[in-house]
């Protein structure tokens, strides 16, 4: 995905000057090619109308989309959540030292995973990266360990959340590189061109004022969806609130996300 889509007040700033300078040109243009004839205005207007309304078609639909992506984000967050807190409790089934290993493995990767949602700097979400598969090799060893010393049903519980535990990092991650196409973004960009310069085109008298109505509003458009579109950029993210919740119920200090 392009650095520009994961700044959304970067790419506010770009689409706005580029978009106004869009329709600009077209105003120009129209100037030194010639200008609209009256019998002419009417059908230029039906093309214009009819661009406008397919920007705000695709405009709608890919807000749509990013929607869906973060309500998805947030809705794997609180499953996450579920199935640590879960395994903890089943931890308790463990016979001996399994119990208290498990348990603090455990209270370690919540920790880690509250981290995570907050992380900015590649070199921190690597690092945590690294630490969570260390972790989730030394819960699985624990659990795994306990079932072949153990094969009951109960151990199995064990297992089975565990894995699940496993499954949950797994969905969040895969959620996450779960981004508009950019073939979306270009589509949108290149119809919101040709909607400013068909606007500028269409100008009876330069107007700057006027020329920028669209193109600010298509930059607004452009700024809510990569808002909530990107994970880690922009004001809206997913907050760890359920992780951080079972990390206050485990009876630990929640790390800031």
């Amino acid at each position: 995905m392009s650095p520009l889509i994961d700044n959304p007040f970067g790419l506010f700033a770009v689409a706005l000057v580029s978009l106004w300078l869009i329709g600009f040109a077209g105003y120009y243009a129209q100037k030194v090619w010639r200008p609209l004839r009256r019998e002419e205005q009417e059908e230029f207007s039906t093309v214009q109308g009819a661009s406008l309304t397919l920007l705000a078609l695709i405009v709608g639909f890919t807000f749509s989309m990013s929607v869906s992506r973060y309500d998805m984000r947030k809705n794997l967050e609180e499953s996450e959540a579920n199935a640590i807190g879960t395994e903890f409790v089943r931890a308790q089934l463990l016979p001996g030292a399994g119990a208290a290993a498990l348990e603090q493995a455990l209270k370690t990767y919540l920790d880690r995973r509250i981290v995570f949602y907050g992380a900015q700097d590649a070199a921190d979400i690597a690092r945590i990266e690294q630490d969570e598969a260390r972790l989730q090799s030394e819960i699985w060893a624990i659990a795994r360990d306990s079932a072949a010393a153990q094969p009951t049903p109960v151990i199995a519980l064990v297992v089975a959340g565990a894995n699940d535990v496993l499954n949950a990092q797994g969905y969040v991650a895969a959620a996450w590189r779960n981004r508009i196409p950019a073939a979306a973004w270009e589509l949108m960009a290149v119809i919101a061109a040709a909607c400013c310069g068909l606007l500028g085109f269409g100008g009876q008298r330069f107007n700057a004022f006027l020329l920028l109505v669209v193109p600010m509003t298509i930059s607004v458009s452009f700024l809510l969806i990569a808002e909530i579109d990107s994970p880690r950029g922009g004001l809206i993210r997913v907050a760890p609130v359920n992780l951080v919740s079972v990390a206050q119920t485990l009876g630990g200090n929640a790390p800031a996300p």
